[in-house]
């Protein structure tokens, strides 16, 4: 076999790493189905998550523990010195009372319990949120990286191919032994970067696994190609109102509405119940009618809040905190406005990037194929050969960068704008 017909093969090779650039144009079915399952694993099997859930279920819990009436007092005395009365000594007491909160008291506790642990519940749905964006954007980087060792491993073939080239070049004095040295040191810095590749690859593993909450070096399934679509939405996305992250300074204030309710409930009185019970001996002294009858007294008391400052300072207090819930929740929007913003304009230059070095690559293709035509008639230089095929891997790795940070800013997109496109 000549070694042009071996060139071409190995081009033809190259083919398949240009397949992985013709198949960018289109979307890969499968790529949903393939990461789904991971984000899956990383909501049932985070600890962070569990960690909130669990929180919330605590939150959950006080709202029972508010609702139950202050605890019963029971008092027993006994008399060391019995005082004497017309009907005979008294030898001990007993007492019982149950002090009831004004009417509603014990609702507006409740309430104020739910709405902390509806605020805790957005939460959960925030840091969800937030972790599914994580494993995105890091499934991402690895599909890069993995695209980044394929193209290199394409380019050293070639380069290989190049080196054949060369030798029999050089035994006809058409190439220099400098020409093989500088295509065998360009094949070595190649290697090198695949394996600088493989060593960033396995840290981005272990973070991903982490998320996951997995063994640090699970095996992790990346699809071979990603594509830019063709266009974008026309319409642009937009924060909405209910995003969790605005969502929960909504229920806080939701929180210190009821917190208020709570605190005019209990500036009302609050009631109490209960008998004494008190036991009598008989009388020695003299005779009585109801001597030895002990004596038994219902009883009722109130308690009057008569220093209501405290209560009017809690009003204050919670209608500062409301000032305070609206000015965070406008500079939150105004945050995720800027973020979405910006992540449209990111995935904006990375569609003209991945659509300038697509223009790249096929001037680098043909300019290959100038090279290889000048091979056939004896006037090949290899500098050019080196030169375009650098330029070649620049935009392939350009490229492949672009599709990443195409699809990272998508993520970002959707998890700010609350959309699925």
């Amino acid at each position: 076999m000549k070694l042009i017909d071996l060139l071409i093969i190995k081009l033809s090779n190259k083919n398949g790493m240009l397949s992985i650039l013709f198949s960018l144009f289109f979307f890969l079915i499968g790529t949903a189905q393939q990461l789904q399952p991971y984000l899956t694993q990383a909501l049932e099997n985070n600890p962070e998550i569990k960690a909130f859930e669990l929180r919330y279920e605590t939150a959950r819990e006080k709202v029972q523990e508010v609702g139950m009436l202050p605890e019963t007092q029971f008092g027993a005395g006994y008399f060391l010195s019995e005082p004497e009365t017309r009907t005979g000594p008294q030898q001990y007491k007993l007492s019982v009372q149950q002090m009831i909160p004004w009417f509603g008291t014990i609702t507006a506790r409740k309430n104020y319990a739910s709405s902390l642990a509806d605020a805790q519940y957005v939460e959960i749905a925030t840091v969800q949120r937030q972790l599914l964006l994580n494993v995105a954007e890091n499934y991402y980087r690895l599909y890069a990286i993995r695209a980044k060792q394929r193209v290199l491993e394409e380019n050293i073939d070639l380069l290989e191919a190049y080196e054949q080239l060369a030798l029999t070049s050089l035994e006809v004095n058409q190439a220099s032994a400098v020409d093989v040295l500088r295509l065998q040191m360009r094949k070595n810095q190649l290697q090198e970067r695949f394996e600088n590749f493989d060593e960033e690859f396995k840290a981005e593993q272990a973070a991903f696994n982490t998320l996951l909450n997995t063994e640090r070096g699970a095996t992790i399934e990346v699809f071979d190609s990603l594509a830019v679509p063709q266009e974008d939405p026309v319409q642009l996305p937009e924060v909405p109102q209910i995003h969790p992250e605005l969502l929960r300074f909504d229920k806080l204030y939701e929180s210190v509405e009821e917190a208020e309710t709570l605190n005019r409930k209990e500036a009302l009185p609050d009631m109490g119940f209960g008998v004494d019970y008190v036991s009598v001996g008989e009388a020695t002294a003299m005779e009585a009618p109801d001597s030895g009858k002990d004596i038994l007294m219902p009883m009722v008391s109130i308690t009057i809040p008569i220093f209501g400052n405290k209560y009017k300072s809690v009003t204050r207090q919670n209608e500062l905190k409301q000032r305070e819930l609206n000015a965070q929740r406008e500079n939150r929007h105004n945050e995720l406005v800027s973020r979405l913003e910006a992540a449209v304009s990111n995935r904006t230059k990375a569609r003209i990037s991945y659509q300038t070095q697509m223009l790249n690559l096929q001037q680098a293709k043909d300019a290959e194929e100038i090279l290889m035509r000048n091979y056939e008639t004896g006037t090949i230089d290899f500098n050019d050969v080196l030169d375009v095929q650098e330029l070649q891997l620049s935009f392939q790795l350009n490229l492949i960068e672009a599709v990443k940070n195409y699809y990272q800013a998508s993520a970002n997109i959707n998890y700010l704008s609350d959309n699925s496109e």
